[in-house]
């Protein structure tokens, strides 16, 4: 698990089928095809009052893909050493996370919804909810505490 950087972490571009006759589009996830892991849970974000962030926390061995499925909003990963933000803004584009990865979702738009796809049913075991928790798992030093 700590051999994952946030480079491991990626953009997937999903399937889209656009209708001929202007009825919409749809996108496609399967499982080990379009995304690299078994679909065990979903849920979905929405209604975040402006100004607020969801997130904070890091998983053991869970596997995501985050998708806006309507508005926007930002992920930002850390592996403890790099962080990268992206922004996502289209429904067949979404965020592969692996684990280990610390994340933040935040600058959420009016009306925007966020779809996560997981590997796992939910476990609360498989939660790092304290970012000195999360270094001591990634097993980088404190920087406080190395400054003293």
């Amino acid at each position: 698990m700590n051999d994952y950087t946030v480079d491991s972490c990626r953009i997937i571009q999903l399937p889209r089928h656009h209708s001929t006759d202007r009825r919409g589009n749809l996108s496609v996830v399967e499982a080990f095809r379009t995304v690299p892991f078994d679909v065990r849970r979903v849920y979905y974000i929405y209604d975040v009052p402006g100004g607020e962030s969801r997130g904070a926390h890091a998983h053991r061995s869970l596997h995501q893909l985050i998708v806006a499925v309507s508005g926007s909003f930002t992920v930002s990963v850390t592996d403890g050493v790099e962080t990268r933000s992206y922004r996502l803004d289209r429904p067949y584009m979404g965020l592969y996370l692996v684990p280990g990865m610390w994340r933040t979702l935040d600058d959420f738009s009016s009306g925007a919804v966020c779809l996560v796809l997981a590997s796992e049913a939910y476990d609360e075991d498989d939660y790092i909810r304290d970012y000195a928790g999360f270094l001591d798992f990634r097993q980088i030093p404190d920087k406080k505490a190395l400054s003293r």
